[in-house]
């Protein structure tokens, strides 16, 4: 199936992707276009190629969705708005989720008609996961929420997120979770909006006062939530958020851009060089683990080695290339105003998804056997 259907895709691409970049997906009208960038993939069954026809996708295997994802970033496509939802809850449904959740949620999501946001951080608990004090109490038919959601990716413009809340409040610290998803209309519910290093607004803090959730919108057994978002981050870590083709597509343009510089500067070409060398290796590597979980295995925290990959080659990529523009990466409106948008998001992929220097621990402690 590759053959024909990376032909379909790019021929698809060709005749649908915007002439004209959309407006930014971290202002209200560029969330907008690019909602409605979704809903023309999801009426040409290409939003999710390896879901479940049943679902809005085309049972594409992990080998076709890697091609298509290539040939996206290829094409200059717009970002996906709907990622979090696609990449990292979908995955979730699809592994601890009920059938009742996954046909109610999925079609939805696929169409964009639900734009998801991820609701985990809390202002004292980053990184520390496990420190989140958000709770949920138990009444009749559900849950009422409370507590404060920090640092929410698409939350400023984002219809439903999904978060964890402390349930057990005698549990230890990693027991007690629930997995649980929650409207931002609903009542009881705050959106403040946070300002990025980029002057938008893509995240924003949530504050949940007495939001009331249904048992139906609990992911999994109620206090199993941390094994549940556990996943989740593997997801988030590992294949899907970040798959080859970003990186493909950006060291691409990252060698475009050396030979139109004229540069003499052997170091910087030699910084070239090494950046579509590690798009190429991280290229190898998922294509890699996508056959492993062909087979049955499981990511694990094997993720974290990708994780770590990518997010450092992502900022030296782009680092290269404000060096080779010199004064003129700081022109945010000109042709290569780009560079400077992406790498001031590339900014942040150290941090989010787990920081680095967690993933290094995670790393050394359960792949290499290193003590504690």
């Amino acid at each position: 199936m590759t053959g024909v259907f990376r032909a379909e895709v790019r021929d698809w691409l060709g005749a649908h992707v915007p002439a004209a970049p959309l407006p930014s997906l971290d202002t209200a009208a560029g969330f907008e276009a690019h909602r409605a960038w979704e809903r023309e993939l999801a009426a040409a069954r290409l939003a999710v190629v390896s879901w479940p026809a049943a679902y809005g996708g085309r049972d594409a295997s992990l080998t076709d969705w890697l091609v298509f994802e290539e040939e996206y970033y290829a094409a200059g496509a717009p970002a996906r708005v709907g990622q979090n939802g696609l990449f990292m809850l979908a995955p979730t449904l699809f592994a601890f989720g009920t059938d009742e959740q996954r046909d109610r949620i999925l079609p939805r999501m696929a169409a964009a008609d639900d734009i998801w946001a991820q609701a985990w951080s809390e202002p004292d608990a980053g990184s520390d996961l496990a420190a989140i004090r958000s709770r949920g109490v138990r009444v009749c038919g559900g849950w009422v929420l409370s507590g404060t959601k920090t640092w929410c990716s698409r939350a400023a413009f984002a219809d439903r997120a999904f978060g964890l809340f402390r349930t057990d409040l005698s549990a230890e610290r990693h027991r007690g979770l629930s997995y649980l998803l929650f409207g931002l209309r609903a009542p009881g519910v705050t959106v403040r909006p946070i300002r990025q290093l980029g002057g938008r607004t893509g995240f924003a803090e949530i504050f949940l006062d007495e939001v009331f959730v249904p048992d139906s919108d609990v992911v999994g057994a109620p206090g199993d939530g941390w094994r549940i978002a556990m996943s989740t981050a593997s997801h988030e870590r590992g294949l899907s958020l970040r798959s080859p083709g970003r990186f493909l597509a950006a060291a691409d343009r990252l060698v475009a851009l050396w030979q139109r510089s004229d540069s003499a500067d052997a170091a910087l070409g030699a910084r070239v060089a090494d950046a579509w060398i590690g798009a190429r290796a991280y290229q190898l590597h998922t294509q890699a683990t996508a056959a492993r979980l062909a087979s049955g295995a499981d990511l694990g925290t094997a993720a974290s080695l990708g994780k770590v990959f990518w997010s450092e080659l992502d900022v030296a990529l782009h680092e290269t290339a404000l060096d080779l523009l010199g004064p003129w990466a700081e022109v945010r409106d000109g042709p290569d105003g780009r560079w400077l948008e992406d790498y001031l998001f590339a900014l942040a992929g150290p941090i989010y998804a787990g920081t680095n220097e967690i993933q290094r621990t995670l790393i050394a402690e359960r792949l290499l056997g290193l003590p504690r």
